[in-house]
């Protein structure tokens, strides 16, 4: 199993970027995707999750300007982000549950190697 996270960089505030986590040796379709965010010296936050049917929640801090979305065609799920402030700086990451169909995060899953985001005052 494999995910691989891309699209981060850097970018001005105001700015957009889309983040890219494409998948492999999983039946996507039946994952749960979630987008994870940390800062040096913090947890890992649950920044927005794509359920296995397109449905997306998200952190407040971000509703409104994030936006998760998925192709299974493609096996990739994604995260558009606009309006970026430097508060959304950070390493992101992709997480897939390690039990199919779970929509319930646990301590095997599967994770990205992480895309770095800077936006710039």
């Amino acid at each position: 199993v494999q995910l691989q996270a891309s699209g981060g960089g850097l970018v001005q505030a105001g700015g957009s970027l889309t983040l890219s986590c494409a998948a492999s040796g999983i039946t996507f379709e039946f994952r749960s995707i979630g987008w994870f965010r940390q800062v040096p010296g913090k947890e890992r936050l649950l920044v927005a999750r794509i359920g296995r049917y397109g449905r997306a929640t998200y952190m407040d801090s971000v509703k409104g300007r994030f936006n998760a979305s998925r192709d299974d065609s493609k096996n990739t799920a994604y995260l558009q982000m606009n309006d970026l402030k430097p508060e959304d700086t950070a390493v992101y990451y992709c997480r897939t549950p390690f039990i199919p169909r779970s929509d319930i995060f646990g301590p095997n899953d599967y994770w990205g190697q992480g895309t770095q985001v800077t936006v710039s005052s």
